[in-house]
């Protein structure tokens, strides 16, 4: 099998909205659950990643998978796949509420937090524990079922680590996406500067321009 269907990125787009995927949110989890364009306004959501081969391109980018091992994986279990991504995508959908709660500082609803935890127990299983400091789990992500099991793990990485109070989520609106805010000032209010950043400034123009008429 080529390797093109791997490294082949999607083609650009002006708005991270309208591409193939975007990594706005600064984390593989945060950027995972970005998946989805316009999670919060359903007349203009849009799944950004499907397929075997999507997702595989997508990990590698994500620094999940290597080429090699994304490779690999589509050669022995592309046909076989589907079950482990509809996996995933129940992983995506549980995150949702989960992140929302944590920025909105909210209790994560009790049905989507007890997934994550089976998810977790499950990840942990089928992890490897690395000799090596500092301690860390490793998922044998050799199969799509250990794709999720990776998120699963960098999703505790995530919601037990220093970096939790700069989650965000994009302000605008419709949008949905998080993303970690590494802003000196702590204050980014925009998944992209370029794209809802632009929008909001392009809605106050045309505020003001239509107040001044």
């Amino acid at each position: 099998m080529s390797k093109q269907p791997v490294l082949s990125a999607p083609a650009a787009s002006g708005s991270p909205h309208d591409s193939g995927a975007s990594f706005v949110g600064g984390h593989p989890v945060l950027d995972f659950a970005n998946t989805v364009a316009w999670r919060l306004d359903p007349a203009r959501t849009a799944d950004r990643v499907q397929g075997a081969e999507a997702w595989a391109r997508w990990a590698v980018t994500a620094g999940l998978l290597t080429a090699d091992r994304a490779e690999a994986l589509l050669r022995t279990e592309k046909g076989d796949s589907v079950p482990a991504i509809a996996a995933l995508l129940e992983l995506r959908a549980t995150l949702w509420p989960v992140l929302d709660a944590l920025v909105d500082d909210e209790e994560p609803p009790a049905g989507e937090w007890e997934a994550l935890r089976r998810v977790l127990v499950q990840a942990c299983e089928d992890a490897v524990l690395l000799p090596a400091f500092p301690l860390r789990w490793q998922s044998g992500a050799e199969r799509f079922d250990g794709l999720r099991h990776a998120l699963a793990l960098r999703t505790e990485d995530l919601l037990s680590g220093d970096g939790l109070d700069r989650v965000r989520r994009c302000e605008g609106p419709g949008c949905g996406w998080f993303f970690l805010d590494r802003s000196r000032s702590g204050t980014r209010r925009w998944c992209s500067s370029q794209d809802c950043g632009n929008r909001d400034r392009a809605r106050r123009h045309y505020s003001r321009t239509r107040q001044r008429g």
